[in-house]
């Protein structure tokens, strides 16, 4: 009973092994995804003009050279000849390579495997609004996050994009939008030696005039409104005149005065605007008001005087 039961279970097995061949080989039927395809090439390793490699070829221990590549990119191999590798990754590196030696006929499908022993620049730059902006050692693949805890974290006046310019594409810059405390994106995202990253600084709203604290606001908000902006100066004084509030804005040639109907804001009676970057809320003070509000402290004042020196 046993020795039918185990046939069986062989069979089943082998029919379902037989069935995915099937399905495979069959038109129109997805195929199948090779390992290679799946690799994520932003964790790929670049060669780049003064990088000392290490070339070998599996199954022939005699072919291990230390090879320099030099200023123009170039890197000469003993059977392959001179070679361009700057700026191809290792994978592509161990392409071209093996391409040149079985062209030469010295090795029949040759397994190249190509090996960055040293950086010409292994280090990597932390610029821009960080605790302490610099070059940092940072060995091997690590990631955007490892880089900016290296600079000591983001500093208070961080924005929320961070630019990283990698050594082997010097002209194309890759811009990143972050948020304060989502690490995930930074542990992804993969950093080399030699790249360079540059923390940007957030933008800056001014509320001046006649409000209680005249300030300026960091925008960790890209959404922030007049009236968050007023509400952070702890509000308007009674003398002001919410009528006249401007909004200063930059422009190209010069900064543009925009009227804020505040007053009605405040009532609900106007759409509250979103700010941009540097503007300036004005809020001015009313003669009216202050001429009355002068009137009643003098007024005040005679009453107290009277008071205290009242003859009894």
């Amino acid at each position: 009973m046993s020795r039918f039961r185990n046939t069986s279970i062989l069979s089943a097995v082998l029919a379902i092994l037989e069935l995915n061949c099937l399905a495979q080989n069959k038109p129109g039927a997805s195929p199948a995804i090779s390992p290679v395809e799946n690799l994520d090439t932003s964790q790929e390793v670049f060669v780049s003009s003064g990088d000392l490699l290490t070339v070998s070829v599996t199954g022939a221990p005699e072919y291990r050279y230390d090879v320099r590549v030099n200023s123009y990119g170039d890197t000469s191999l003993p059977m392959a000849g001179n070679i361009k590798l700057a700026g191809l990754s290792t994978y592509e590196a161990e392409d071209v390579i093996a391409q040149n030696l079985e062209k030469h006929g010295y090795f029949n499908e040759p397994d190249v495997s190509v090996f960055v022993k040293e950086y010409a620049t292994s280090g990597i730059s932390v610029l821009g609004e960080v605790q302490k902006p610099g070059i940092y050692s940072l060995p091997g693949h690590r990631t955007l996050l490892d880089a900016i805890s290296a600079a000591g974290g983001m500093g208070p006046k961080a924005g929320r994009t961070v630019s990283i310019t990698h050594r082997d594409r010097p002209d194309s810059p890759e811009t990143l939008q972050v948020v304060r405390g989502d690490t995930k994106m930074m542990t992804n995202k993969i950093i080399n030696p030699g790249d360079t990253i540059v923390v940007s600084k957030a933008g800056m709203v001014y509320v001046v005039g006649d409000v209680k604290e005249p300030t300026g606001i960091i925008m960790d908000n890209p959404h922030l409104t007049i009236l968050q902006a007023v509400a952070m100066a702890h509000g308007t004084n009674s003398t002001a005149s919410l009528g006249k509030a401007k909004l200063i804005r930059k422009a190209s040639s010069a900064p543009e005065e925009i009227p804020i109907p505040l007053n009605a804001i405040l009532a609900a009676k106007a759409p509250d605007l979103e700010l941009q970057p540097d503007d300036i809320v004005f809020v001015p003070n009313s003669v009216a008001k202050v001429i009355t509000r002068r009137s009643l402290d003098a007024a005040l004042q005679a009453v107290i005087g009277a008071a205290i020196y009242r003859p009894f």
